[in-house]
């Protein structure tokens, strides 16, 4: 593989010749200081990747032809979804980068009780734009081939659920030695962590009522920006 990977979104094929944005043109000229014949991988998250070589580069646009196709897969071997309670920016930046560095299959951004972030209108679409960007960056860095999408959900009544639920809640909950039985037969998972003061009763009650079971991931509390990257490394180790 080589050092710089990019990810295109549109169909790729060998023998195809294709322009870069102008942000990844400046990249590849005024940064990495790559010129016409080098080599790099480019994905579009559909699945594989492309060997590529760079034609031309001047900082400004940057065309390369895709030389071969390989159908490699470094997906983790379970579809691991994060419902994640809409937290400090930061915080769920760091969620995402790491998340999409451990294999997450998708994410979802919550409003619940105690959420501090409130995005609506530009604001939110601004932030979509940048989570994405974040997410690209580290699928483009980890060698993922499929880019996990990332949606806004005004409620948790709007989160949607893919199979087993783990809800990440440090008390009154299965121990995780209990709950990771649960992953043999899963064919996807999510798991769902609150905000930095945690879901309300309410929430793990109407939550509970839907399927999710509440775990308690060892004997210590994580940050929320902690709990899903330590338990998305937790399951691949158990896989």
């Amino acid at each position: 593989m080589s050092r710089i990977r990019l990810y295109v979104p549109q169909p790729l094929a060998p023998g195809q010749t294709i322009a870069l944005p102008r942000e990844q043109a400046h990249y590849l000229g005024r940064v990495m200081r790559l010129a016409a014949g080098a080599t790099l991988t480019l994905f579009n998250g559909e699945g594989g990747e492309c060997a590529a070589e760079l034609l031309a580069c001047d900082g400004r646009e940057a065309k390369c032809r895709i030389v071969a196709f390989e159908n490699v897969d470094r997906e983790a071997p379970l579809a691991m979804h994060v419902i994640q309670a809409a937290c400090r920016a930061d915080k769920i930046e760091t969620v995402l980068q790491k998340g999409t560095e451990l294999g997450a299959a998708s994410f979802q951004i919550a409003r619940t009780r105690r959420a501090t972030l409130r995005l609506d209108g530009a604001r939110l679409e601004r932030r979509l734009e940048r989570w994405l960007a974040i997410v690209i960056e580290a699928a483009e860095q980890s060698g993922r081939t499929r880019v996990p999408p990332v949606a806004w959900r005004e409620s948790l009544e709007e989160v949607r659920l893919h199979g087993t639920s783990l809800l990440l809640h440090p008390h009154e909950a299965e121990p995780w030695p209990t709950a990771r039985e649960r992953l043999a037969g899963a064919g996807e998972v999510d798991i769902l962590v609150g905000p930095e003061g945690g879901f309300t009763d309410d929430e793990i009650e109407r939550l509970h009522a839907l399927g999710c079971t509440p775990v308690a991931f060892g004997p210590r509390i994580m940050r929320t920006e902690t709990a899903a990257p330590a338990l998305l490394a937790a399951i691949q180790a158990i896989l």
